[in-house]
């Protein structure tokens, strides 16, 4: 299993006011919609109002190479799963870690492993 990129995540209520925090002061580009990433060259933070699907903001998202390896290995540890995993081209699940902290941990999957385009 390797780890492929780790993004902070930030709950926010006026996410354009973070973002251009983030970007005036330290010129990360930002993304659009209802959440923004932004990114310099080697890092990225995100800002959310929800998770996704009216789930809390994760502390942390964490993209692995096989959400299912992970998936399994936190079942197995006992591990809360506040949010089970989905099948659509970005696969996740969120846990809770050791200390509380909800942990985002997601896939890219590839159109012919979903079935979509």
């Amino acid at each position: 299993m390797a780890v492929l990129r780790i993004v902070p995540s930030v709950a926010a209520d006026w996410i354009d006011e973070a973002a251009a925090f983030y970007r005036d002061l330290l010129g990360l580009d930002h993304g659009s919609g209802v959440d923004r990433h932004l990114r310099g060259e080697l890092h990225q933070i995100g800002f959310a109002v929800e998770g996704g699907s009216g789930t809390p903001v994760p502390d942390v998202s964490i993209e692995v190479g096989d959400v299912d390896d992970v998936y399994g290995r936190a079942i197995r540890a006992d591990f809360e799963i506040p949010y089970g995993t989905e099948p659509w081209r970005v696969r996740r699940f969120f846990l809770r870690d050791s200390f509380g902290k909800i942990v985002n941990v997601r896939s890219h999957s590839t159109a012919q492993e979903t079935g979509g385009g």
